[in-house]
């Protein structure tokens, strides 16, 4: 592996002037037992300048940080029906892996940015913000350390090496275009992904959505599984990546990806991310065998996303 520090570039870092901020830094909330050791040891990159804030979400101080959370994403994906109840949050996220992310002091937040990540100015998106006999209701925001502004959920697999990218989303889906923090969903999952030393990263997502740009700048994006009828929406890919840091810059810059071409060809085979018959057949190639099949960063990031996907395999050595 080429072991270079990796920088993010001069115009990146221009529309990212939060990035340097001690006001805004990156955060782990996770449990003592799953710290990770020699965090960032893994992927040599220079992007994130300061010590992460660490929460522990069984310290009953730090209710008021998961509750906001949770509001961003119960928020972020409530309209799509695909919000965690609170029990999938604490059962399937926090104690077996953690959640990464940024978080703001709150006086250094706008007062729209405040107000986005207020739950309590949300009293009918859903899941009740906490409340109990011996706890008081959520902690006023201006009164809290740090508040966060997005979440990114990693656990671990059996498979050694391999980490699920459960969930990600940030208070940008809240926000107005002139008020969102420049990179921030890409940065909360390269930041955890880099923390946690992960070598394989798989995760699902919906074809024809947009958040498929983003997961297909961390690695070459293999699909492992191409029709999900387990899930609640079964038109839905299931990736898995081998973690690259050097593709990651390409997701700001646009330039393409020289090193996927030298490496991958097409397979001769398409996938209409509309078509649920093309999903299904794509389906049944990867489980006769016929694969792996991969898919273009470049291809994702500046094609229609309902458009045809060509697929690709690795290239046969001559």
């Amino acid at each position: 592996m080429d072991v270079k520090q990796v920088l993010l570039k001069s115009d990146v870092l221009e529309k990212a002037p939060w990035m340097h901020s001690g006001d805004i830094r990156p955060y782990v909330f996770v449990r003592p037992e799953n710290r990770i050791l020699n965090p960032g040891a893994r992927h040599h990159l220079d992007w994130f300048g300061h010590e992460p804030i660490i929460k522990n979400p069984m310290d009953l101080r730090e209710l008021s940080f998961a509750d906001r959370i949770y509001s961003i994403e119960e928020r972020a994906f409530g309209p799509s029906n695909m919000a965690m109840p609170r029990w999938v949050f604490y059962d399937c996220a926090v104690i077996p892996g953690f959640v990464a992310g940024f978080a703001a002091r709150p006086q250094a937040l706008s007062s729209a940015a405040r107000a986005a990540l207020d739950p309590k100015a949300f009293p009918a998106t859903g899941s009740p913000i906490h409340k109990s006999k011996v706890l008081k209701e959520v902690q006023d925001l201006l009164e809290m350390d740090w508040v966060p502004l997005s979440l990114f959920i990693i656990i671990p697999t059996i498979h050694e090496g391999e980490w699920v990218a459960h969930n990600l989303c940030s208070v940008n889906s809240l926000l107005a275009k002139e008020e969102q923090f420049y990179g921030l969903g890409f940065l909360s999952k390269a930041f955890g992904l880099w923390y946690a030393n992960v070598e394989l990263c798989s995760g699902m997502t919906q074809w024809g959505g947009p958040a498929l740009r983003l997961h297909a700048h961390f690695g070459a994006l293999e699909v492992i599984g191409a029709y999900a009828p387990v899930h609640s929406h079964a038109m839905t890919i299931t990736y898995r990546c081998e973690v690259n840091v050097l593709n990651w810059e390409q997701f700001f810059t646009k330039e393409p990806d020289l090193a996927f071409l030298e490496k991958f060809e097409p397979a001769g085979l398409e996938l209409d991310p509309k078509s649920e018959v093309s999903q299904v057949a794509l389906q049944q190639r990867i489980e006769n065998g016929e694969g792996p099949f991969y898919l273009s960063a470049s291809e994702v990031a500046t094609n229609d996303l309902t458009e045809i996907l060509t697929l690709y395999r690795i290239k046969k050595q001559s």
